[in-house]
């Protein structure tokens, strides 16, 4: 009798285990918030960090394509009209859990230079609605710099990985591209993106 006993307690905690992991897996894989936390978590330990490198390739004096976008204020905007200054683009979606992960890093890093007027920060929304990008934005109390694309990205800048972030150096010229999460606010890129300017 004491054996059955342990036997269905052994069973029943077996199953309420198993309900309890697929509970939490159905939520990751459905929940964008929730990816977006378990992410944000996996950043608060380092995994993500990033910096800006000196690149591979040999130097060009060949500038980046513009683009042109909608600011804030519905102003048509190109990024030719911002040399002089660094420009920070990040493309994100409201839909994009390692978008949404990143965000309070991106928040951080955009307090730090907002009243820098050598750089520009550009969080260009990707959603096929502007209107969910600047609810979403609202909502979490966030105050970077919303932007819409006014026509097509170039690909060398943009091929449609989200999130994506690049960097123009004052000349125009891309000095850093990441496709995929990443954490920004380290003391370590930030200090890289103040050498810049």
């Amino acid at each position: 009798m004491d054996n059955q006993k342990q036997a269905r307690k052994k069973r029943i905690i077996k199953t309420a285990g198993n309900i309890i992991f697929f509970g939490v897996f159905l939520l990751l894989v459905f929940n964008a918030d929730a990816k977006a936390w378990l992410l944000r978590q996996l950043m608060s330990i380092g995994l993500f960090n990033t910096e800006i490198k000196a690149s591979k390739q040999p130097a060009t004096e060949e500038v980046t394509p513009a683009f042109t976008y909608y600011d804030a204020t519905g102003n048509t905007v190109s990024t030719s009209d911002l040399k002089g200054k660094v420009v920070f683009v990040n493309f994100w979606a409201t839909w994009c859990p390692p978008c949404l992960a990143e965000m309070p890093s991106l928040q951080s890093l955009y307090q730090q230079f907002e009243k820098d007027n050598r750089i520009v920060f550009l969080f260009m929304n990707e959603d096929d609605d502007p209107s969910k990008g600047i609810q979403y934005l609202q909502q979490k109390g966030y105050s970077v710099p919303l932007a819409n694309r006014a026509g097509s990205i170039p690909s060398e800048l943009f091929s449609g990985t989200l999130p994506t972030t690049i960097i123009l150096d004052k000349e125009g010229k891309v000095v850093y591209k990441h496709e995929g999460l990443a954490q920004y606010n380290t003391k370590n890129f930030v200090s890289q993106l103040k050498a810049l300017l």
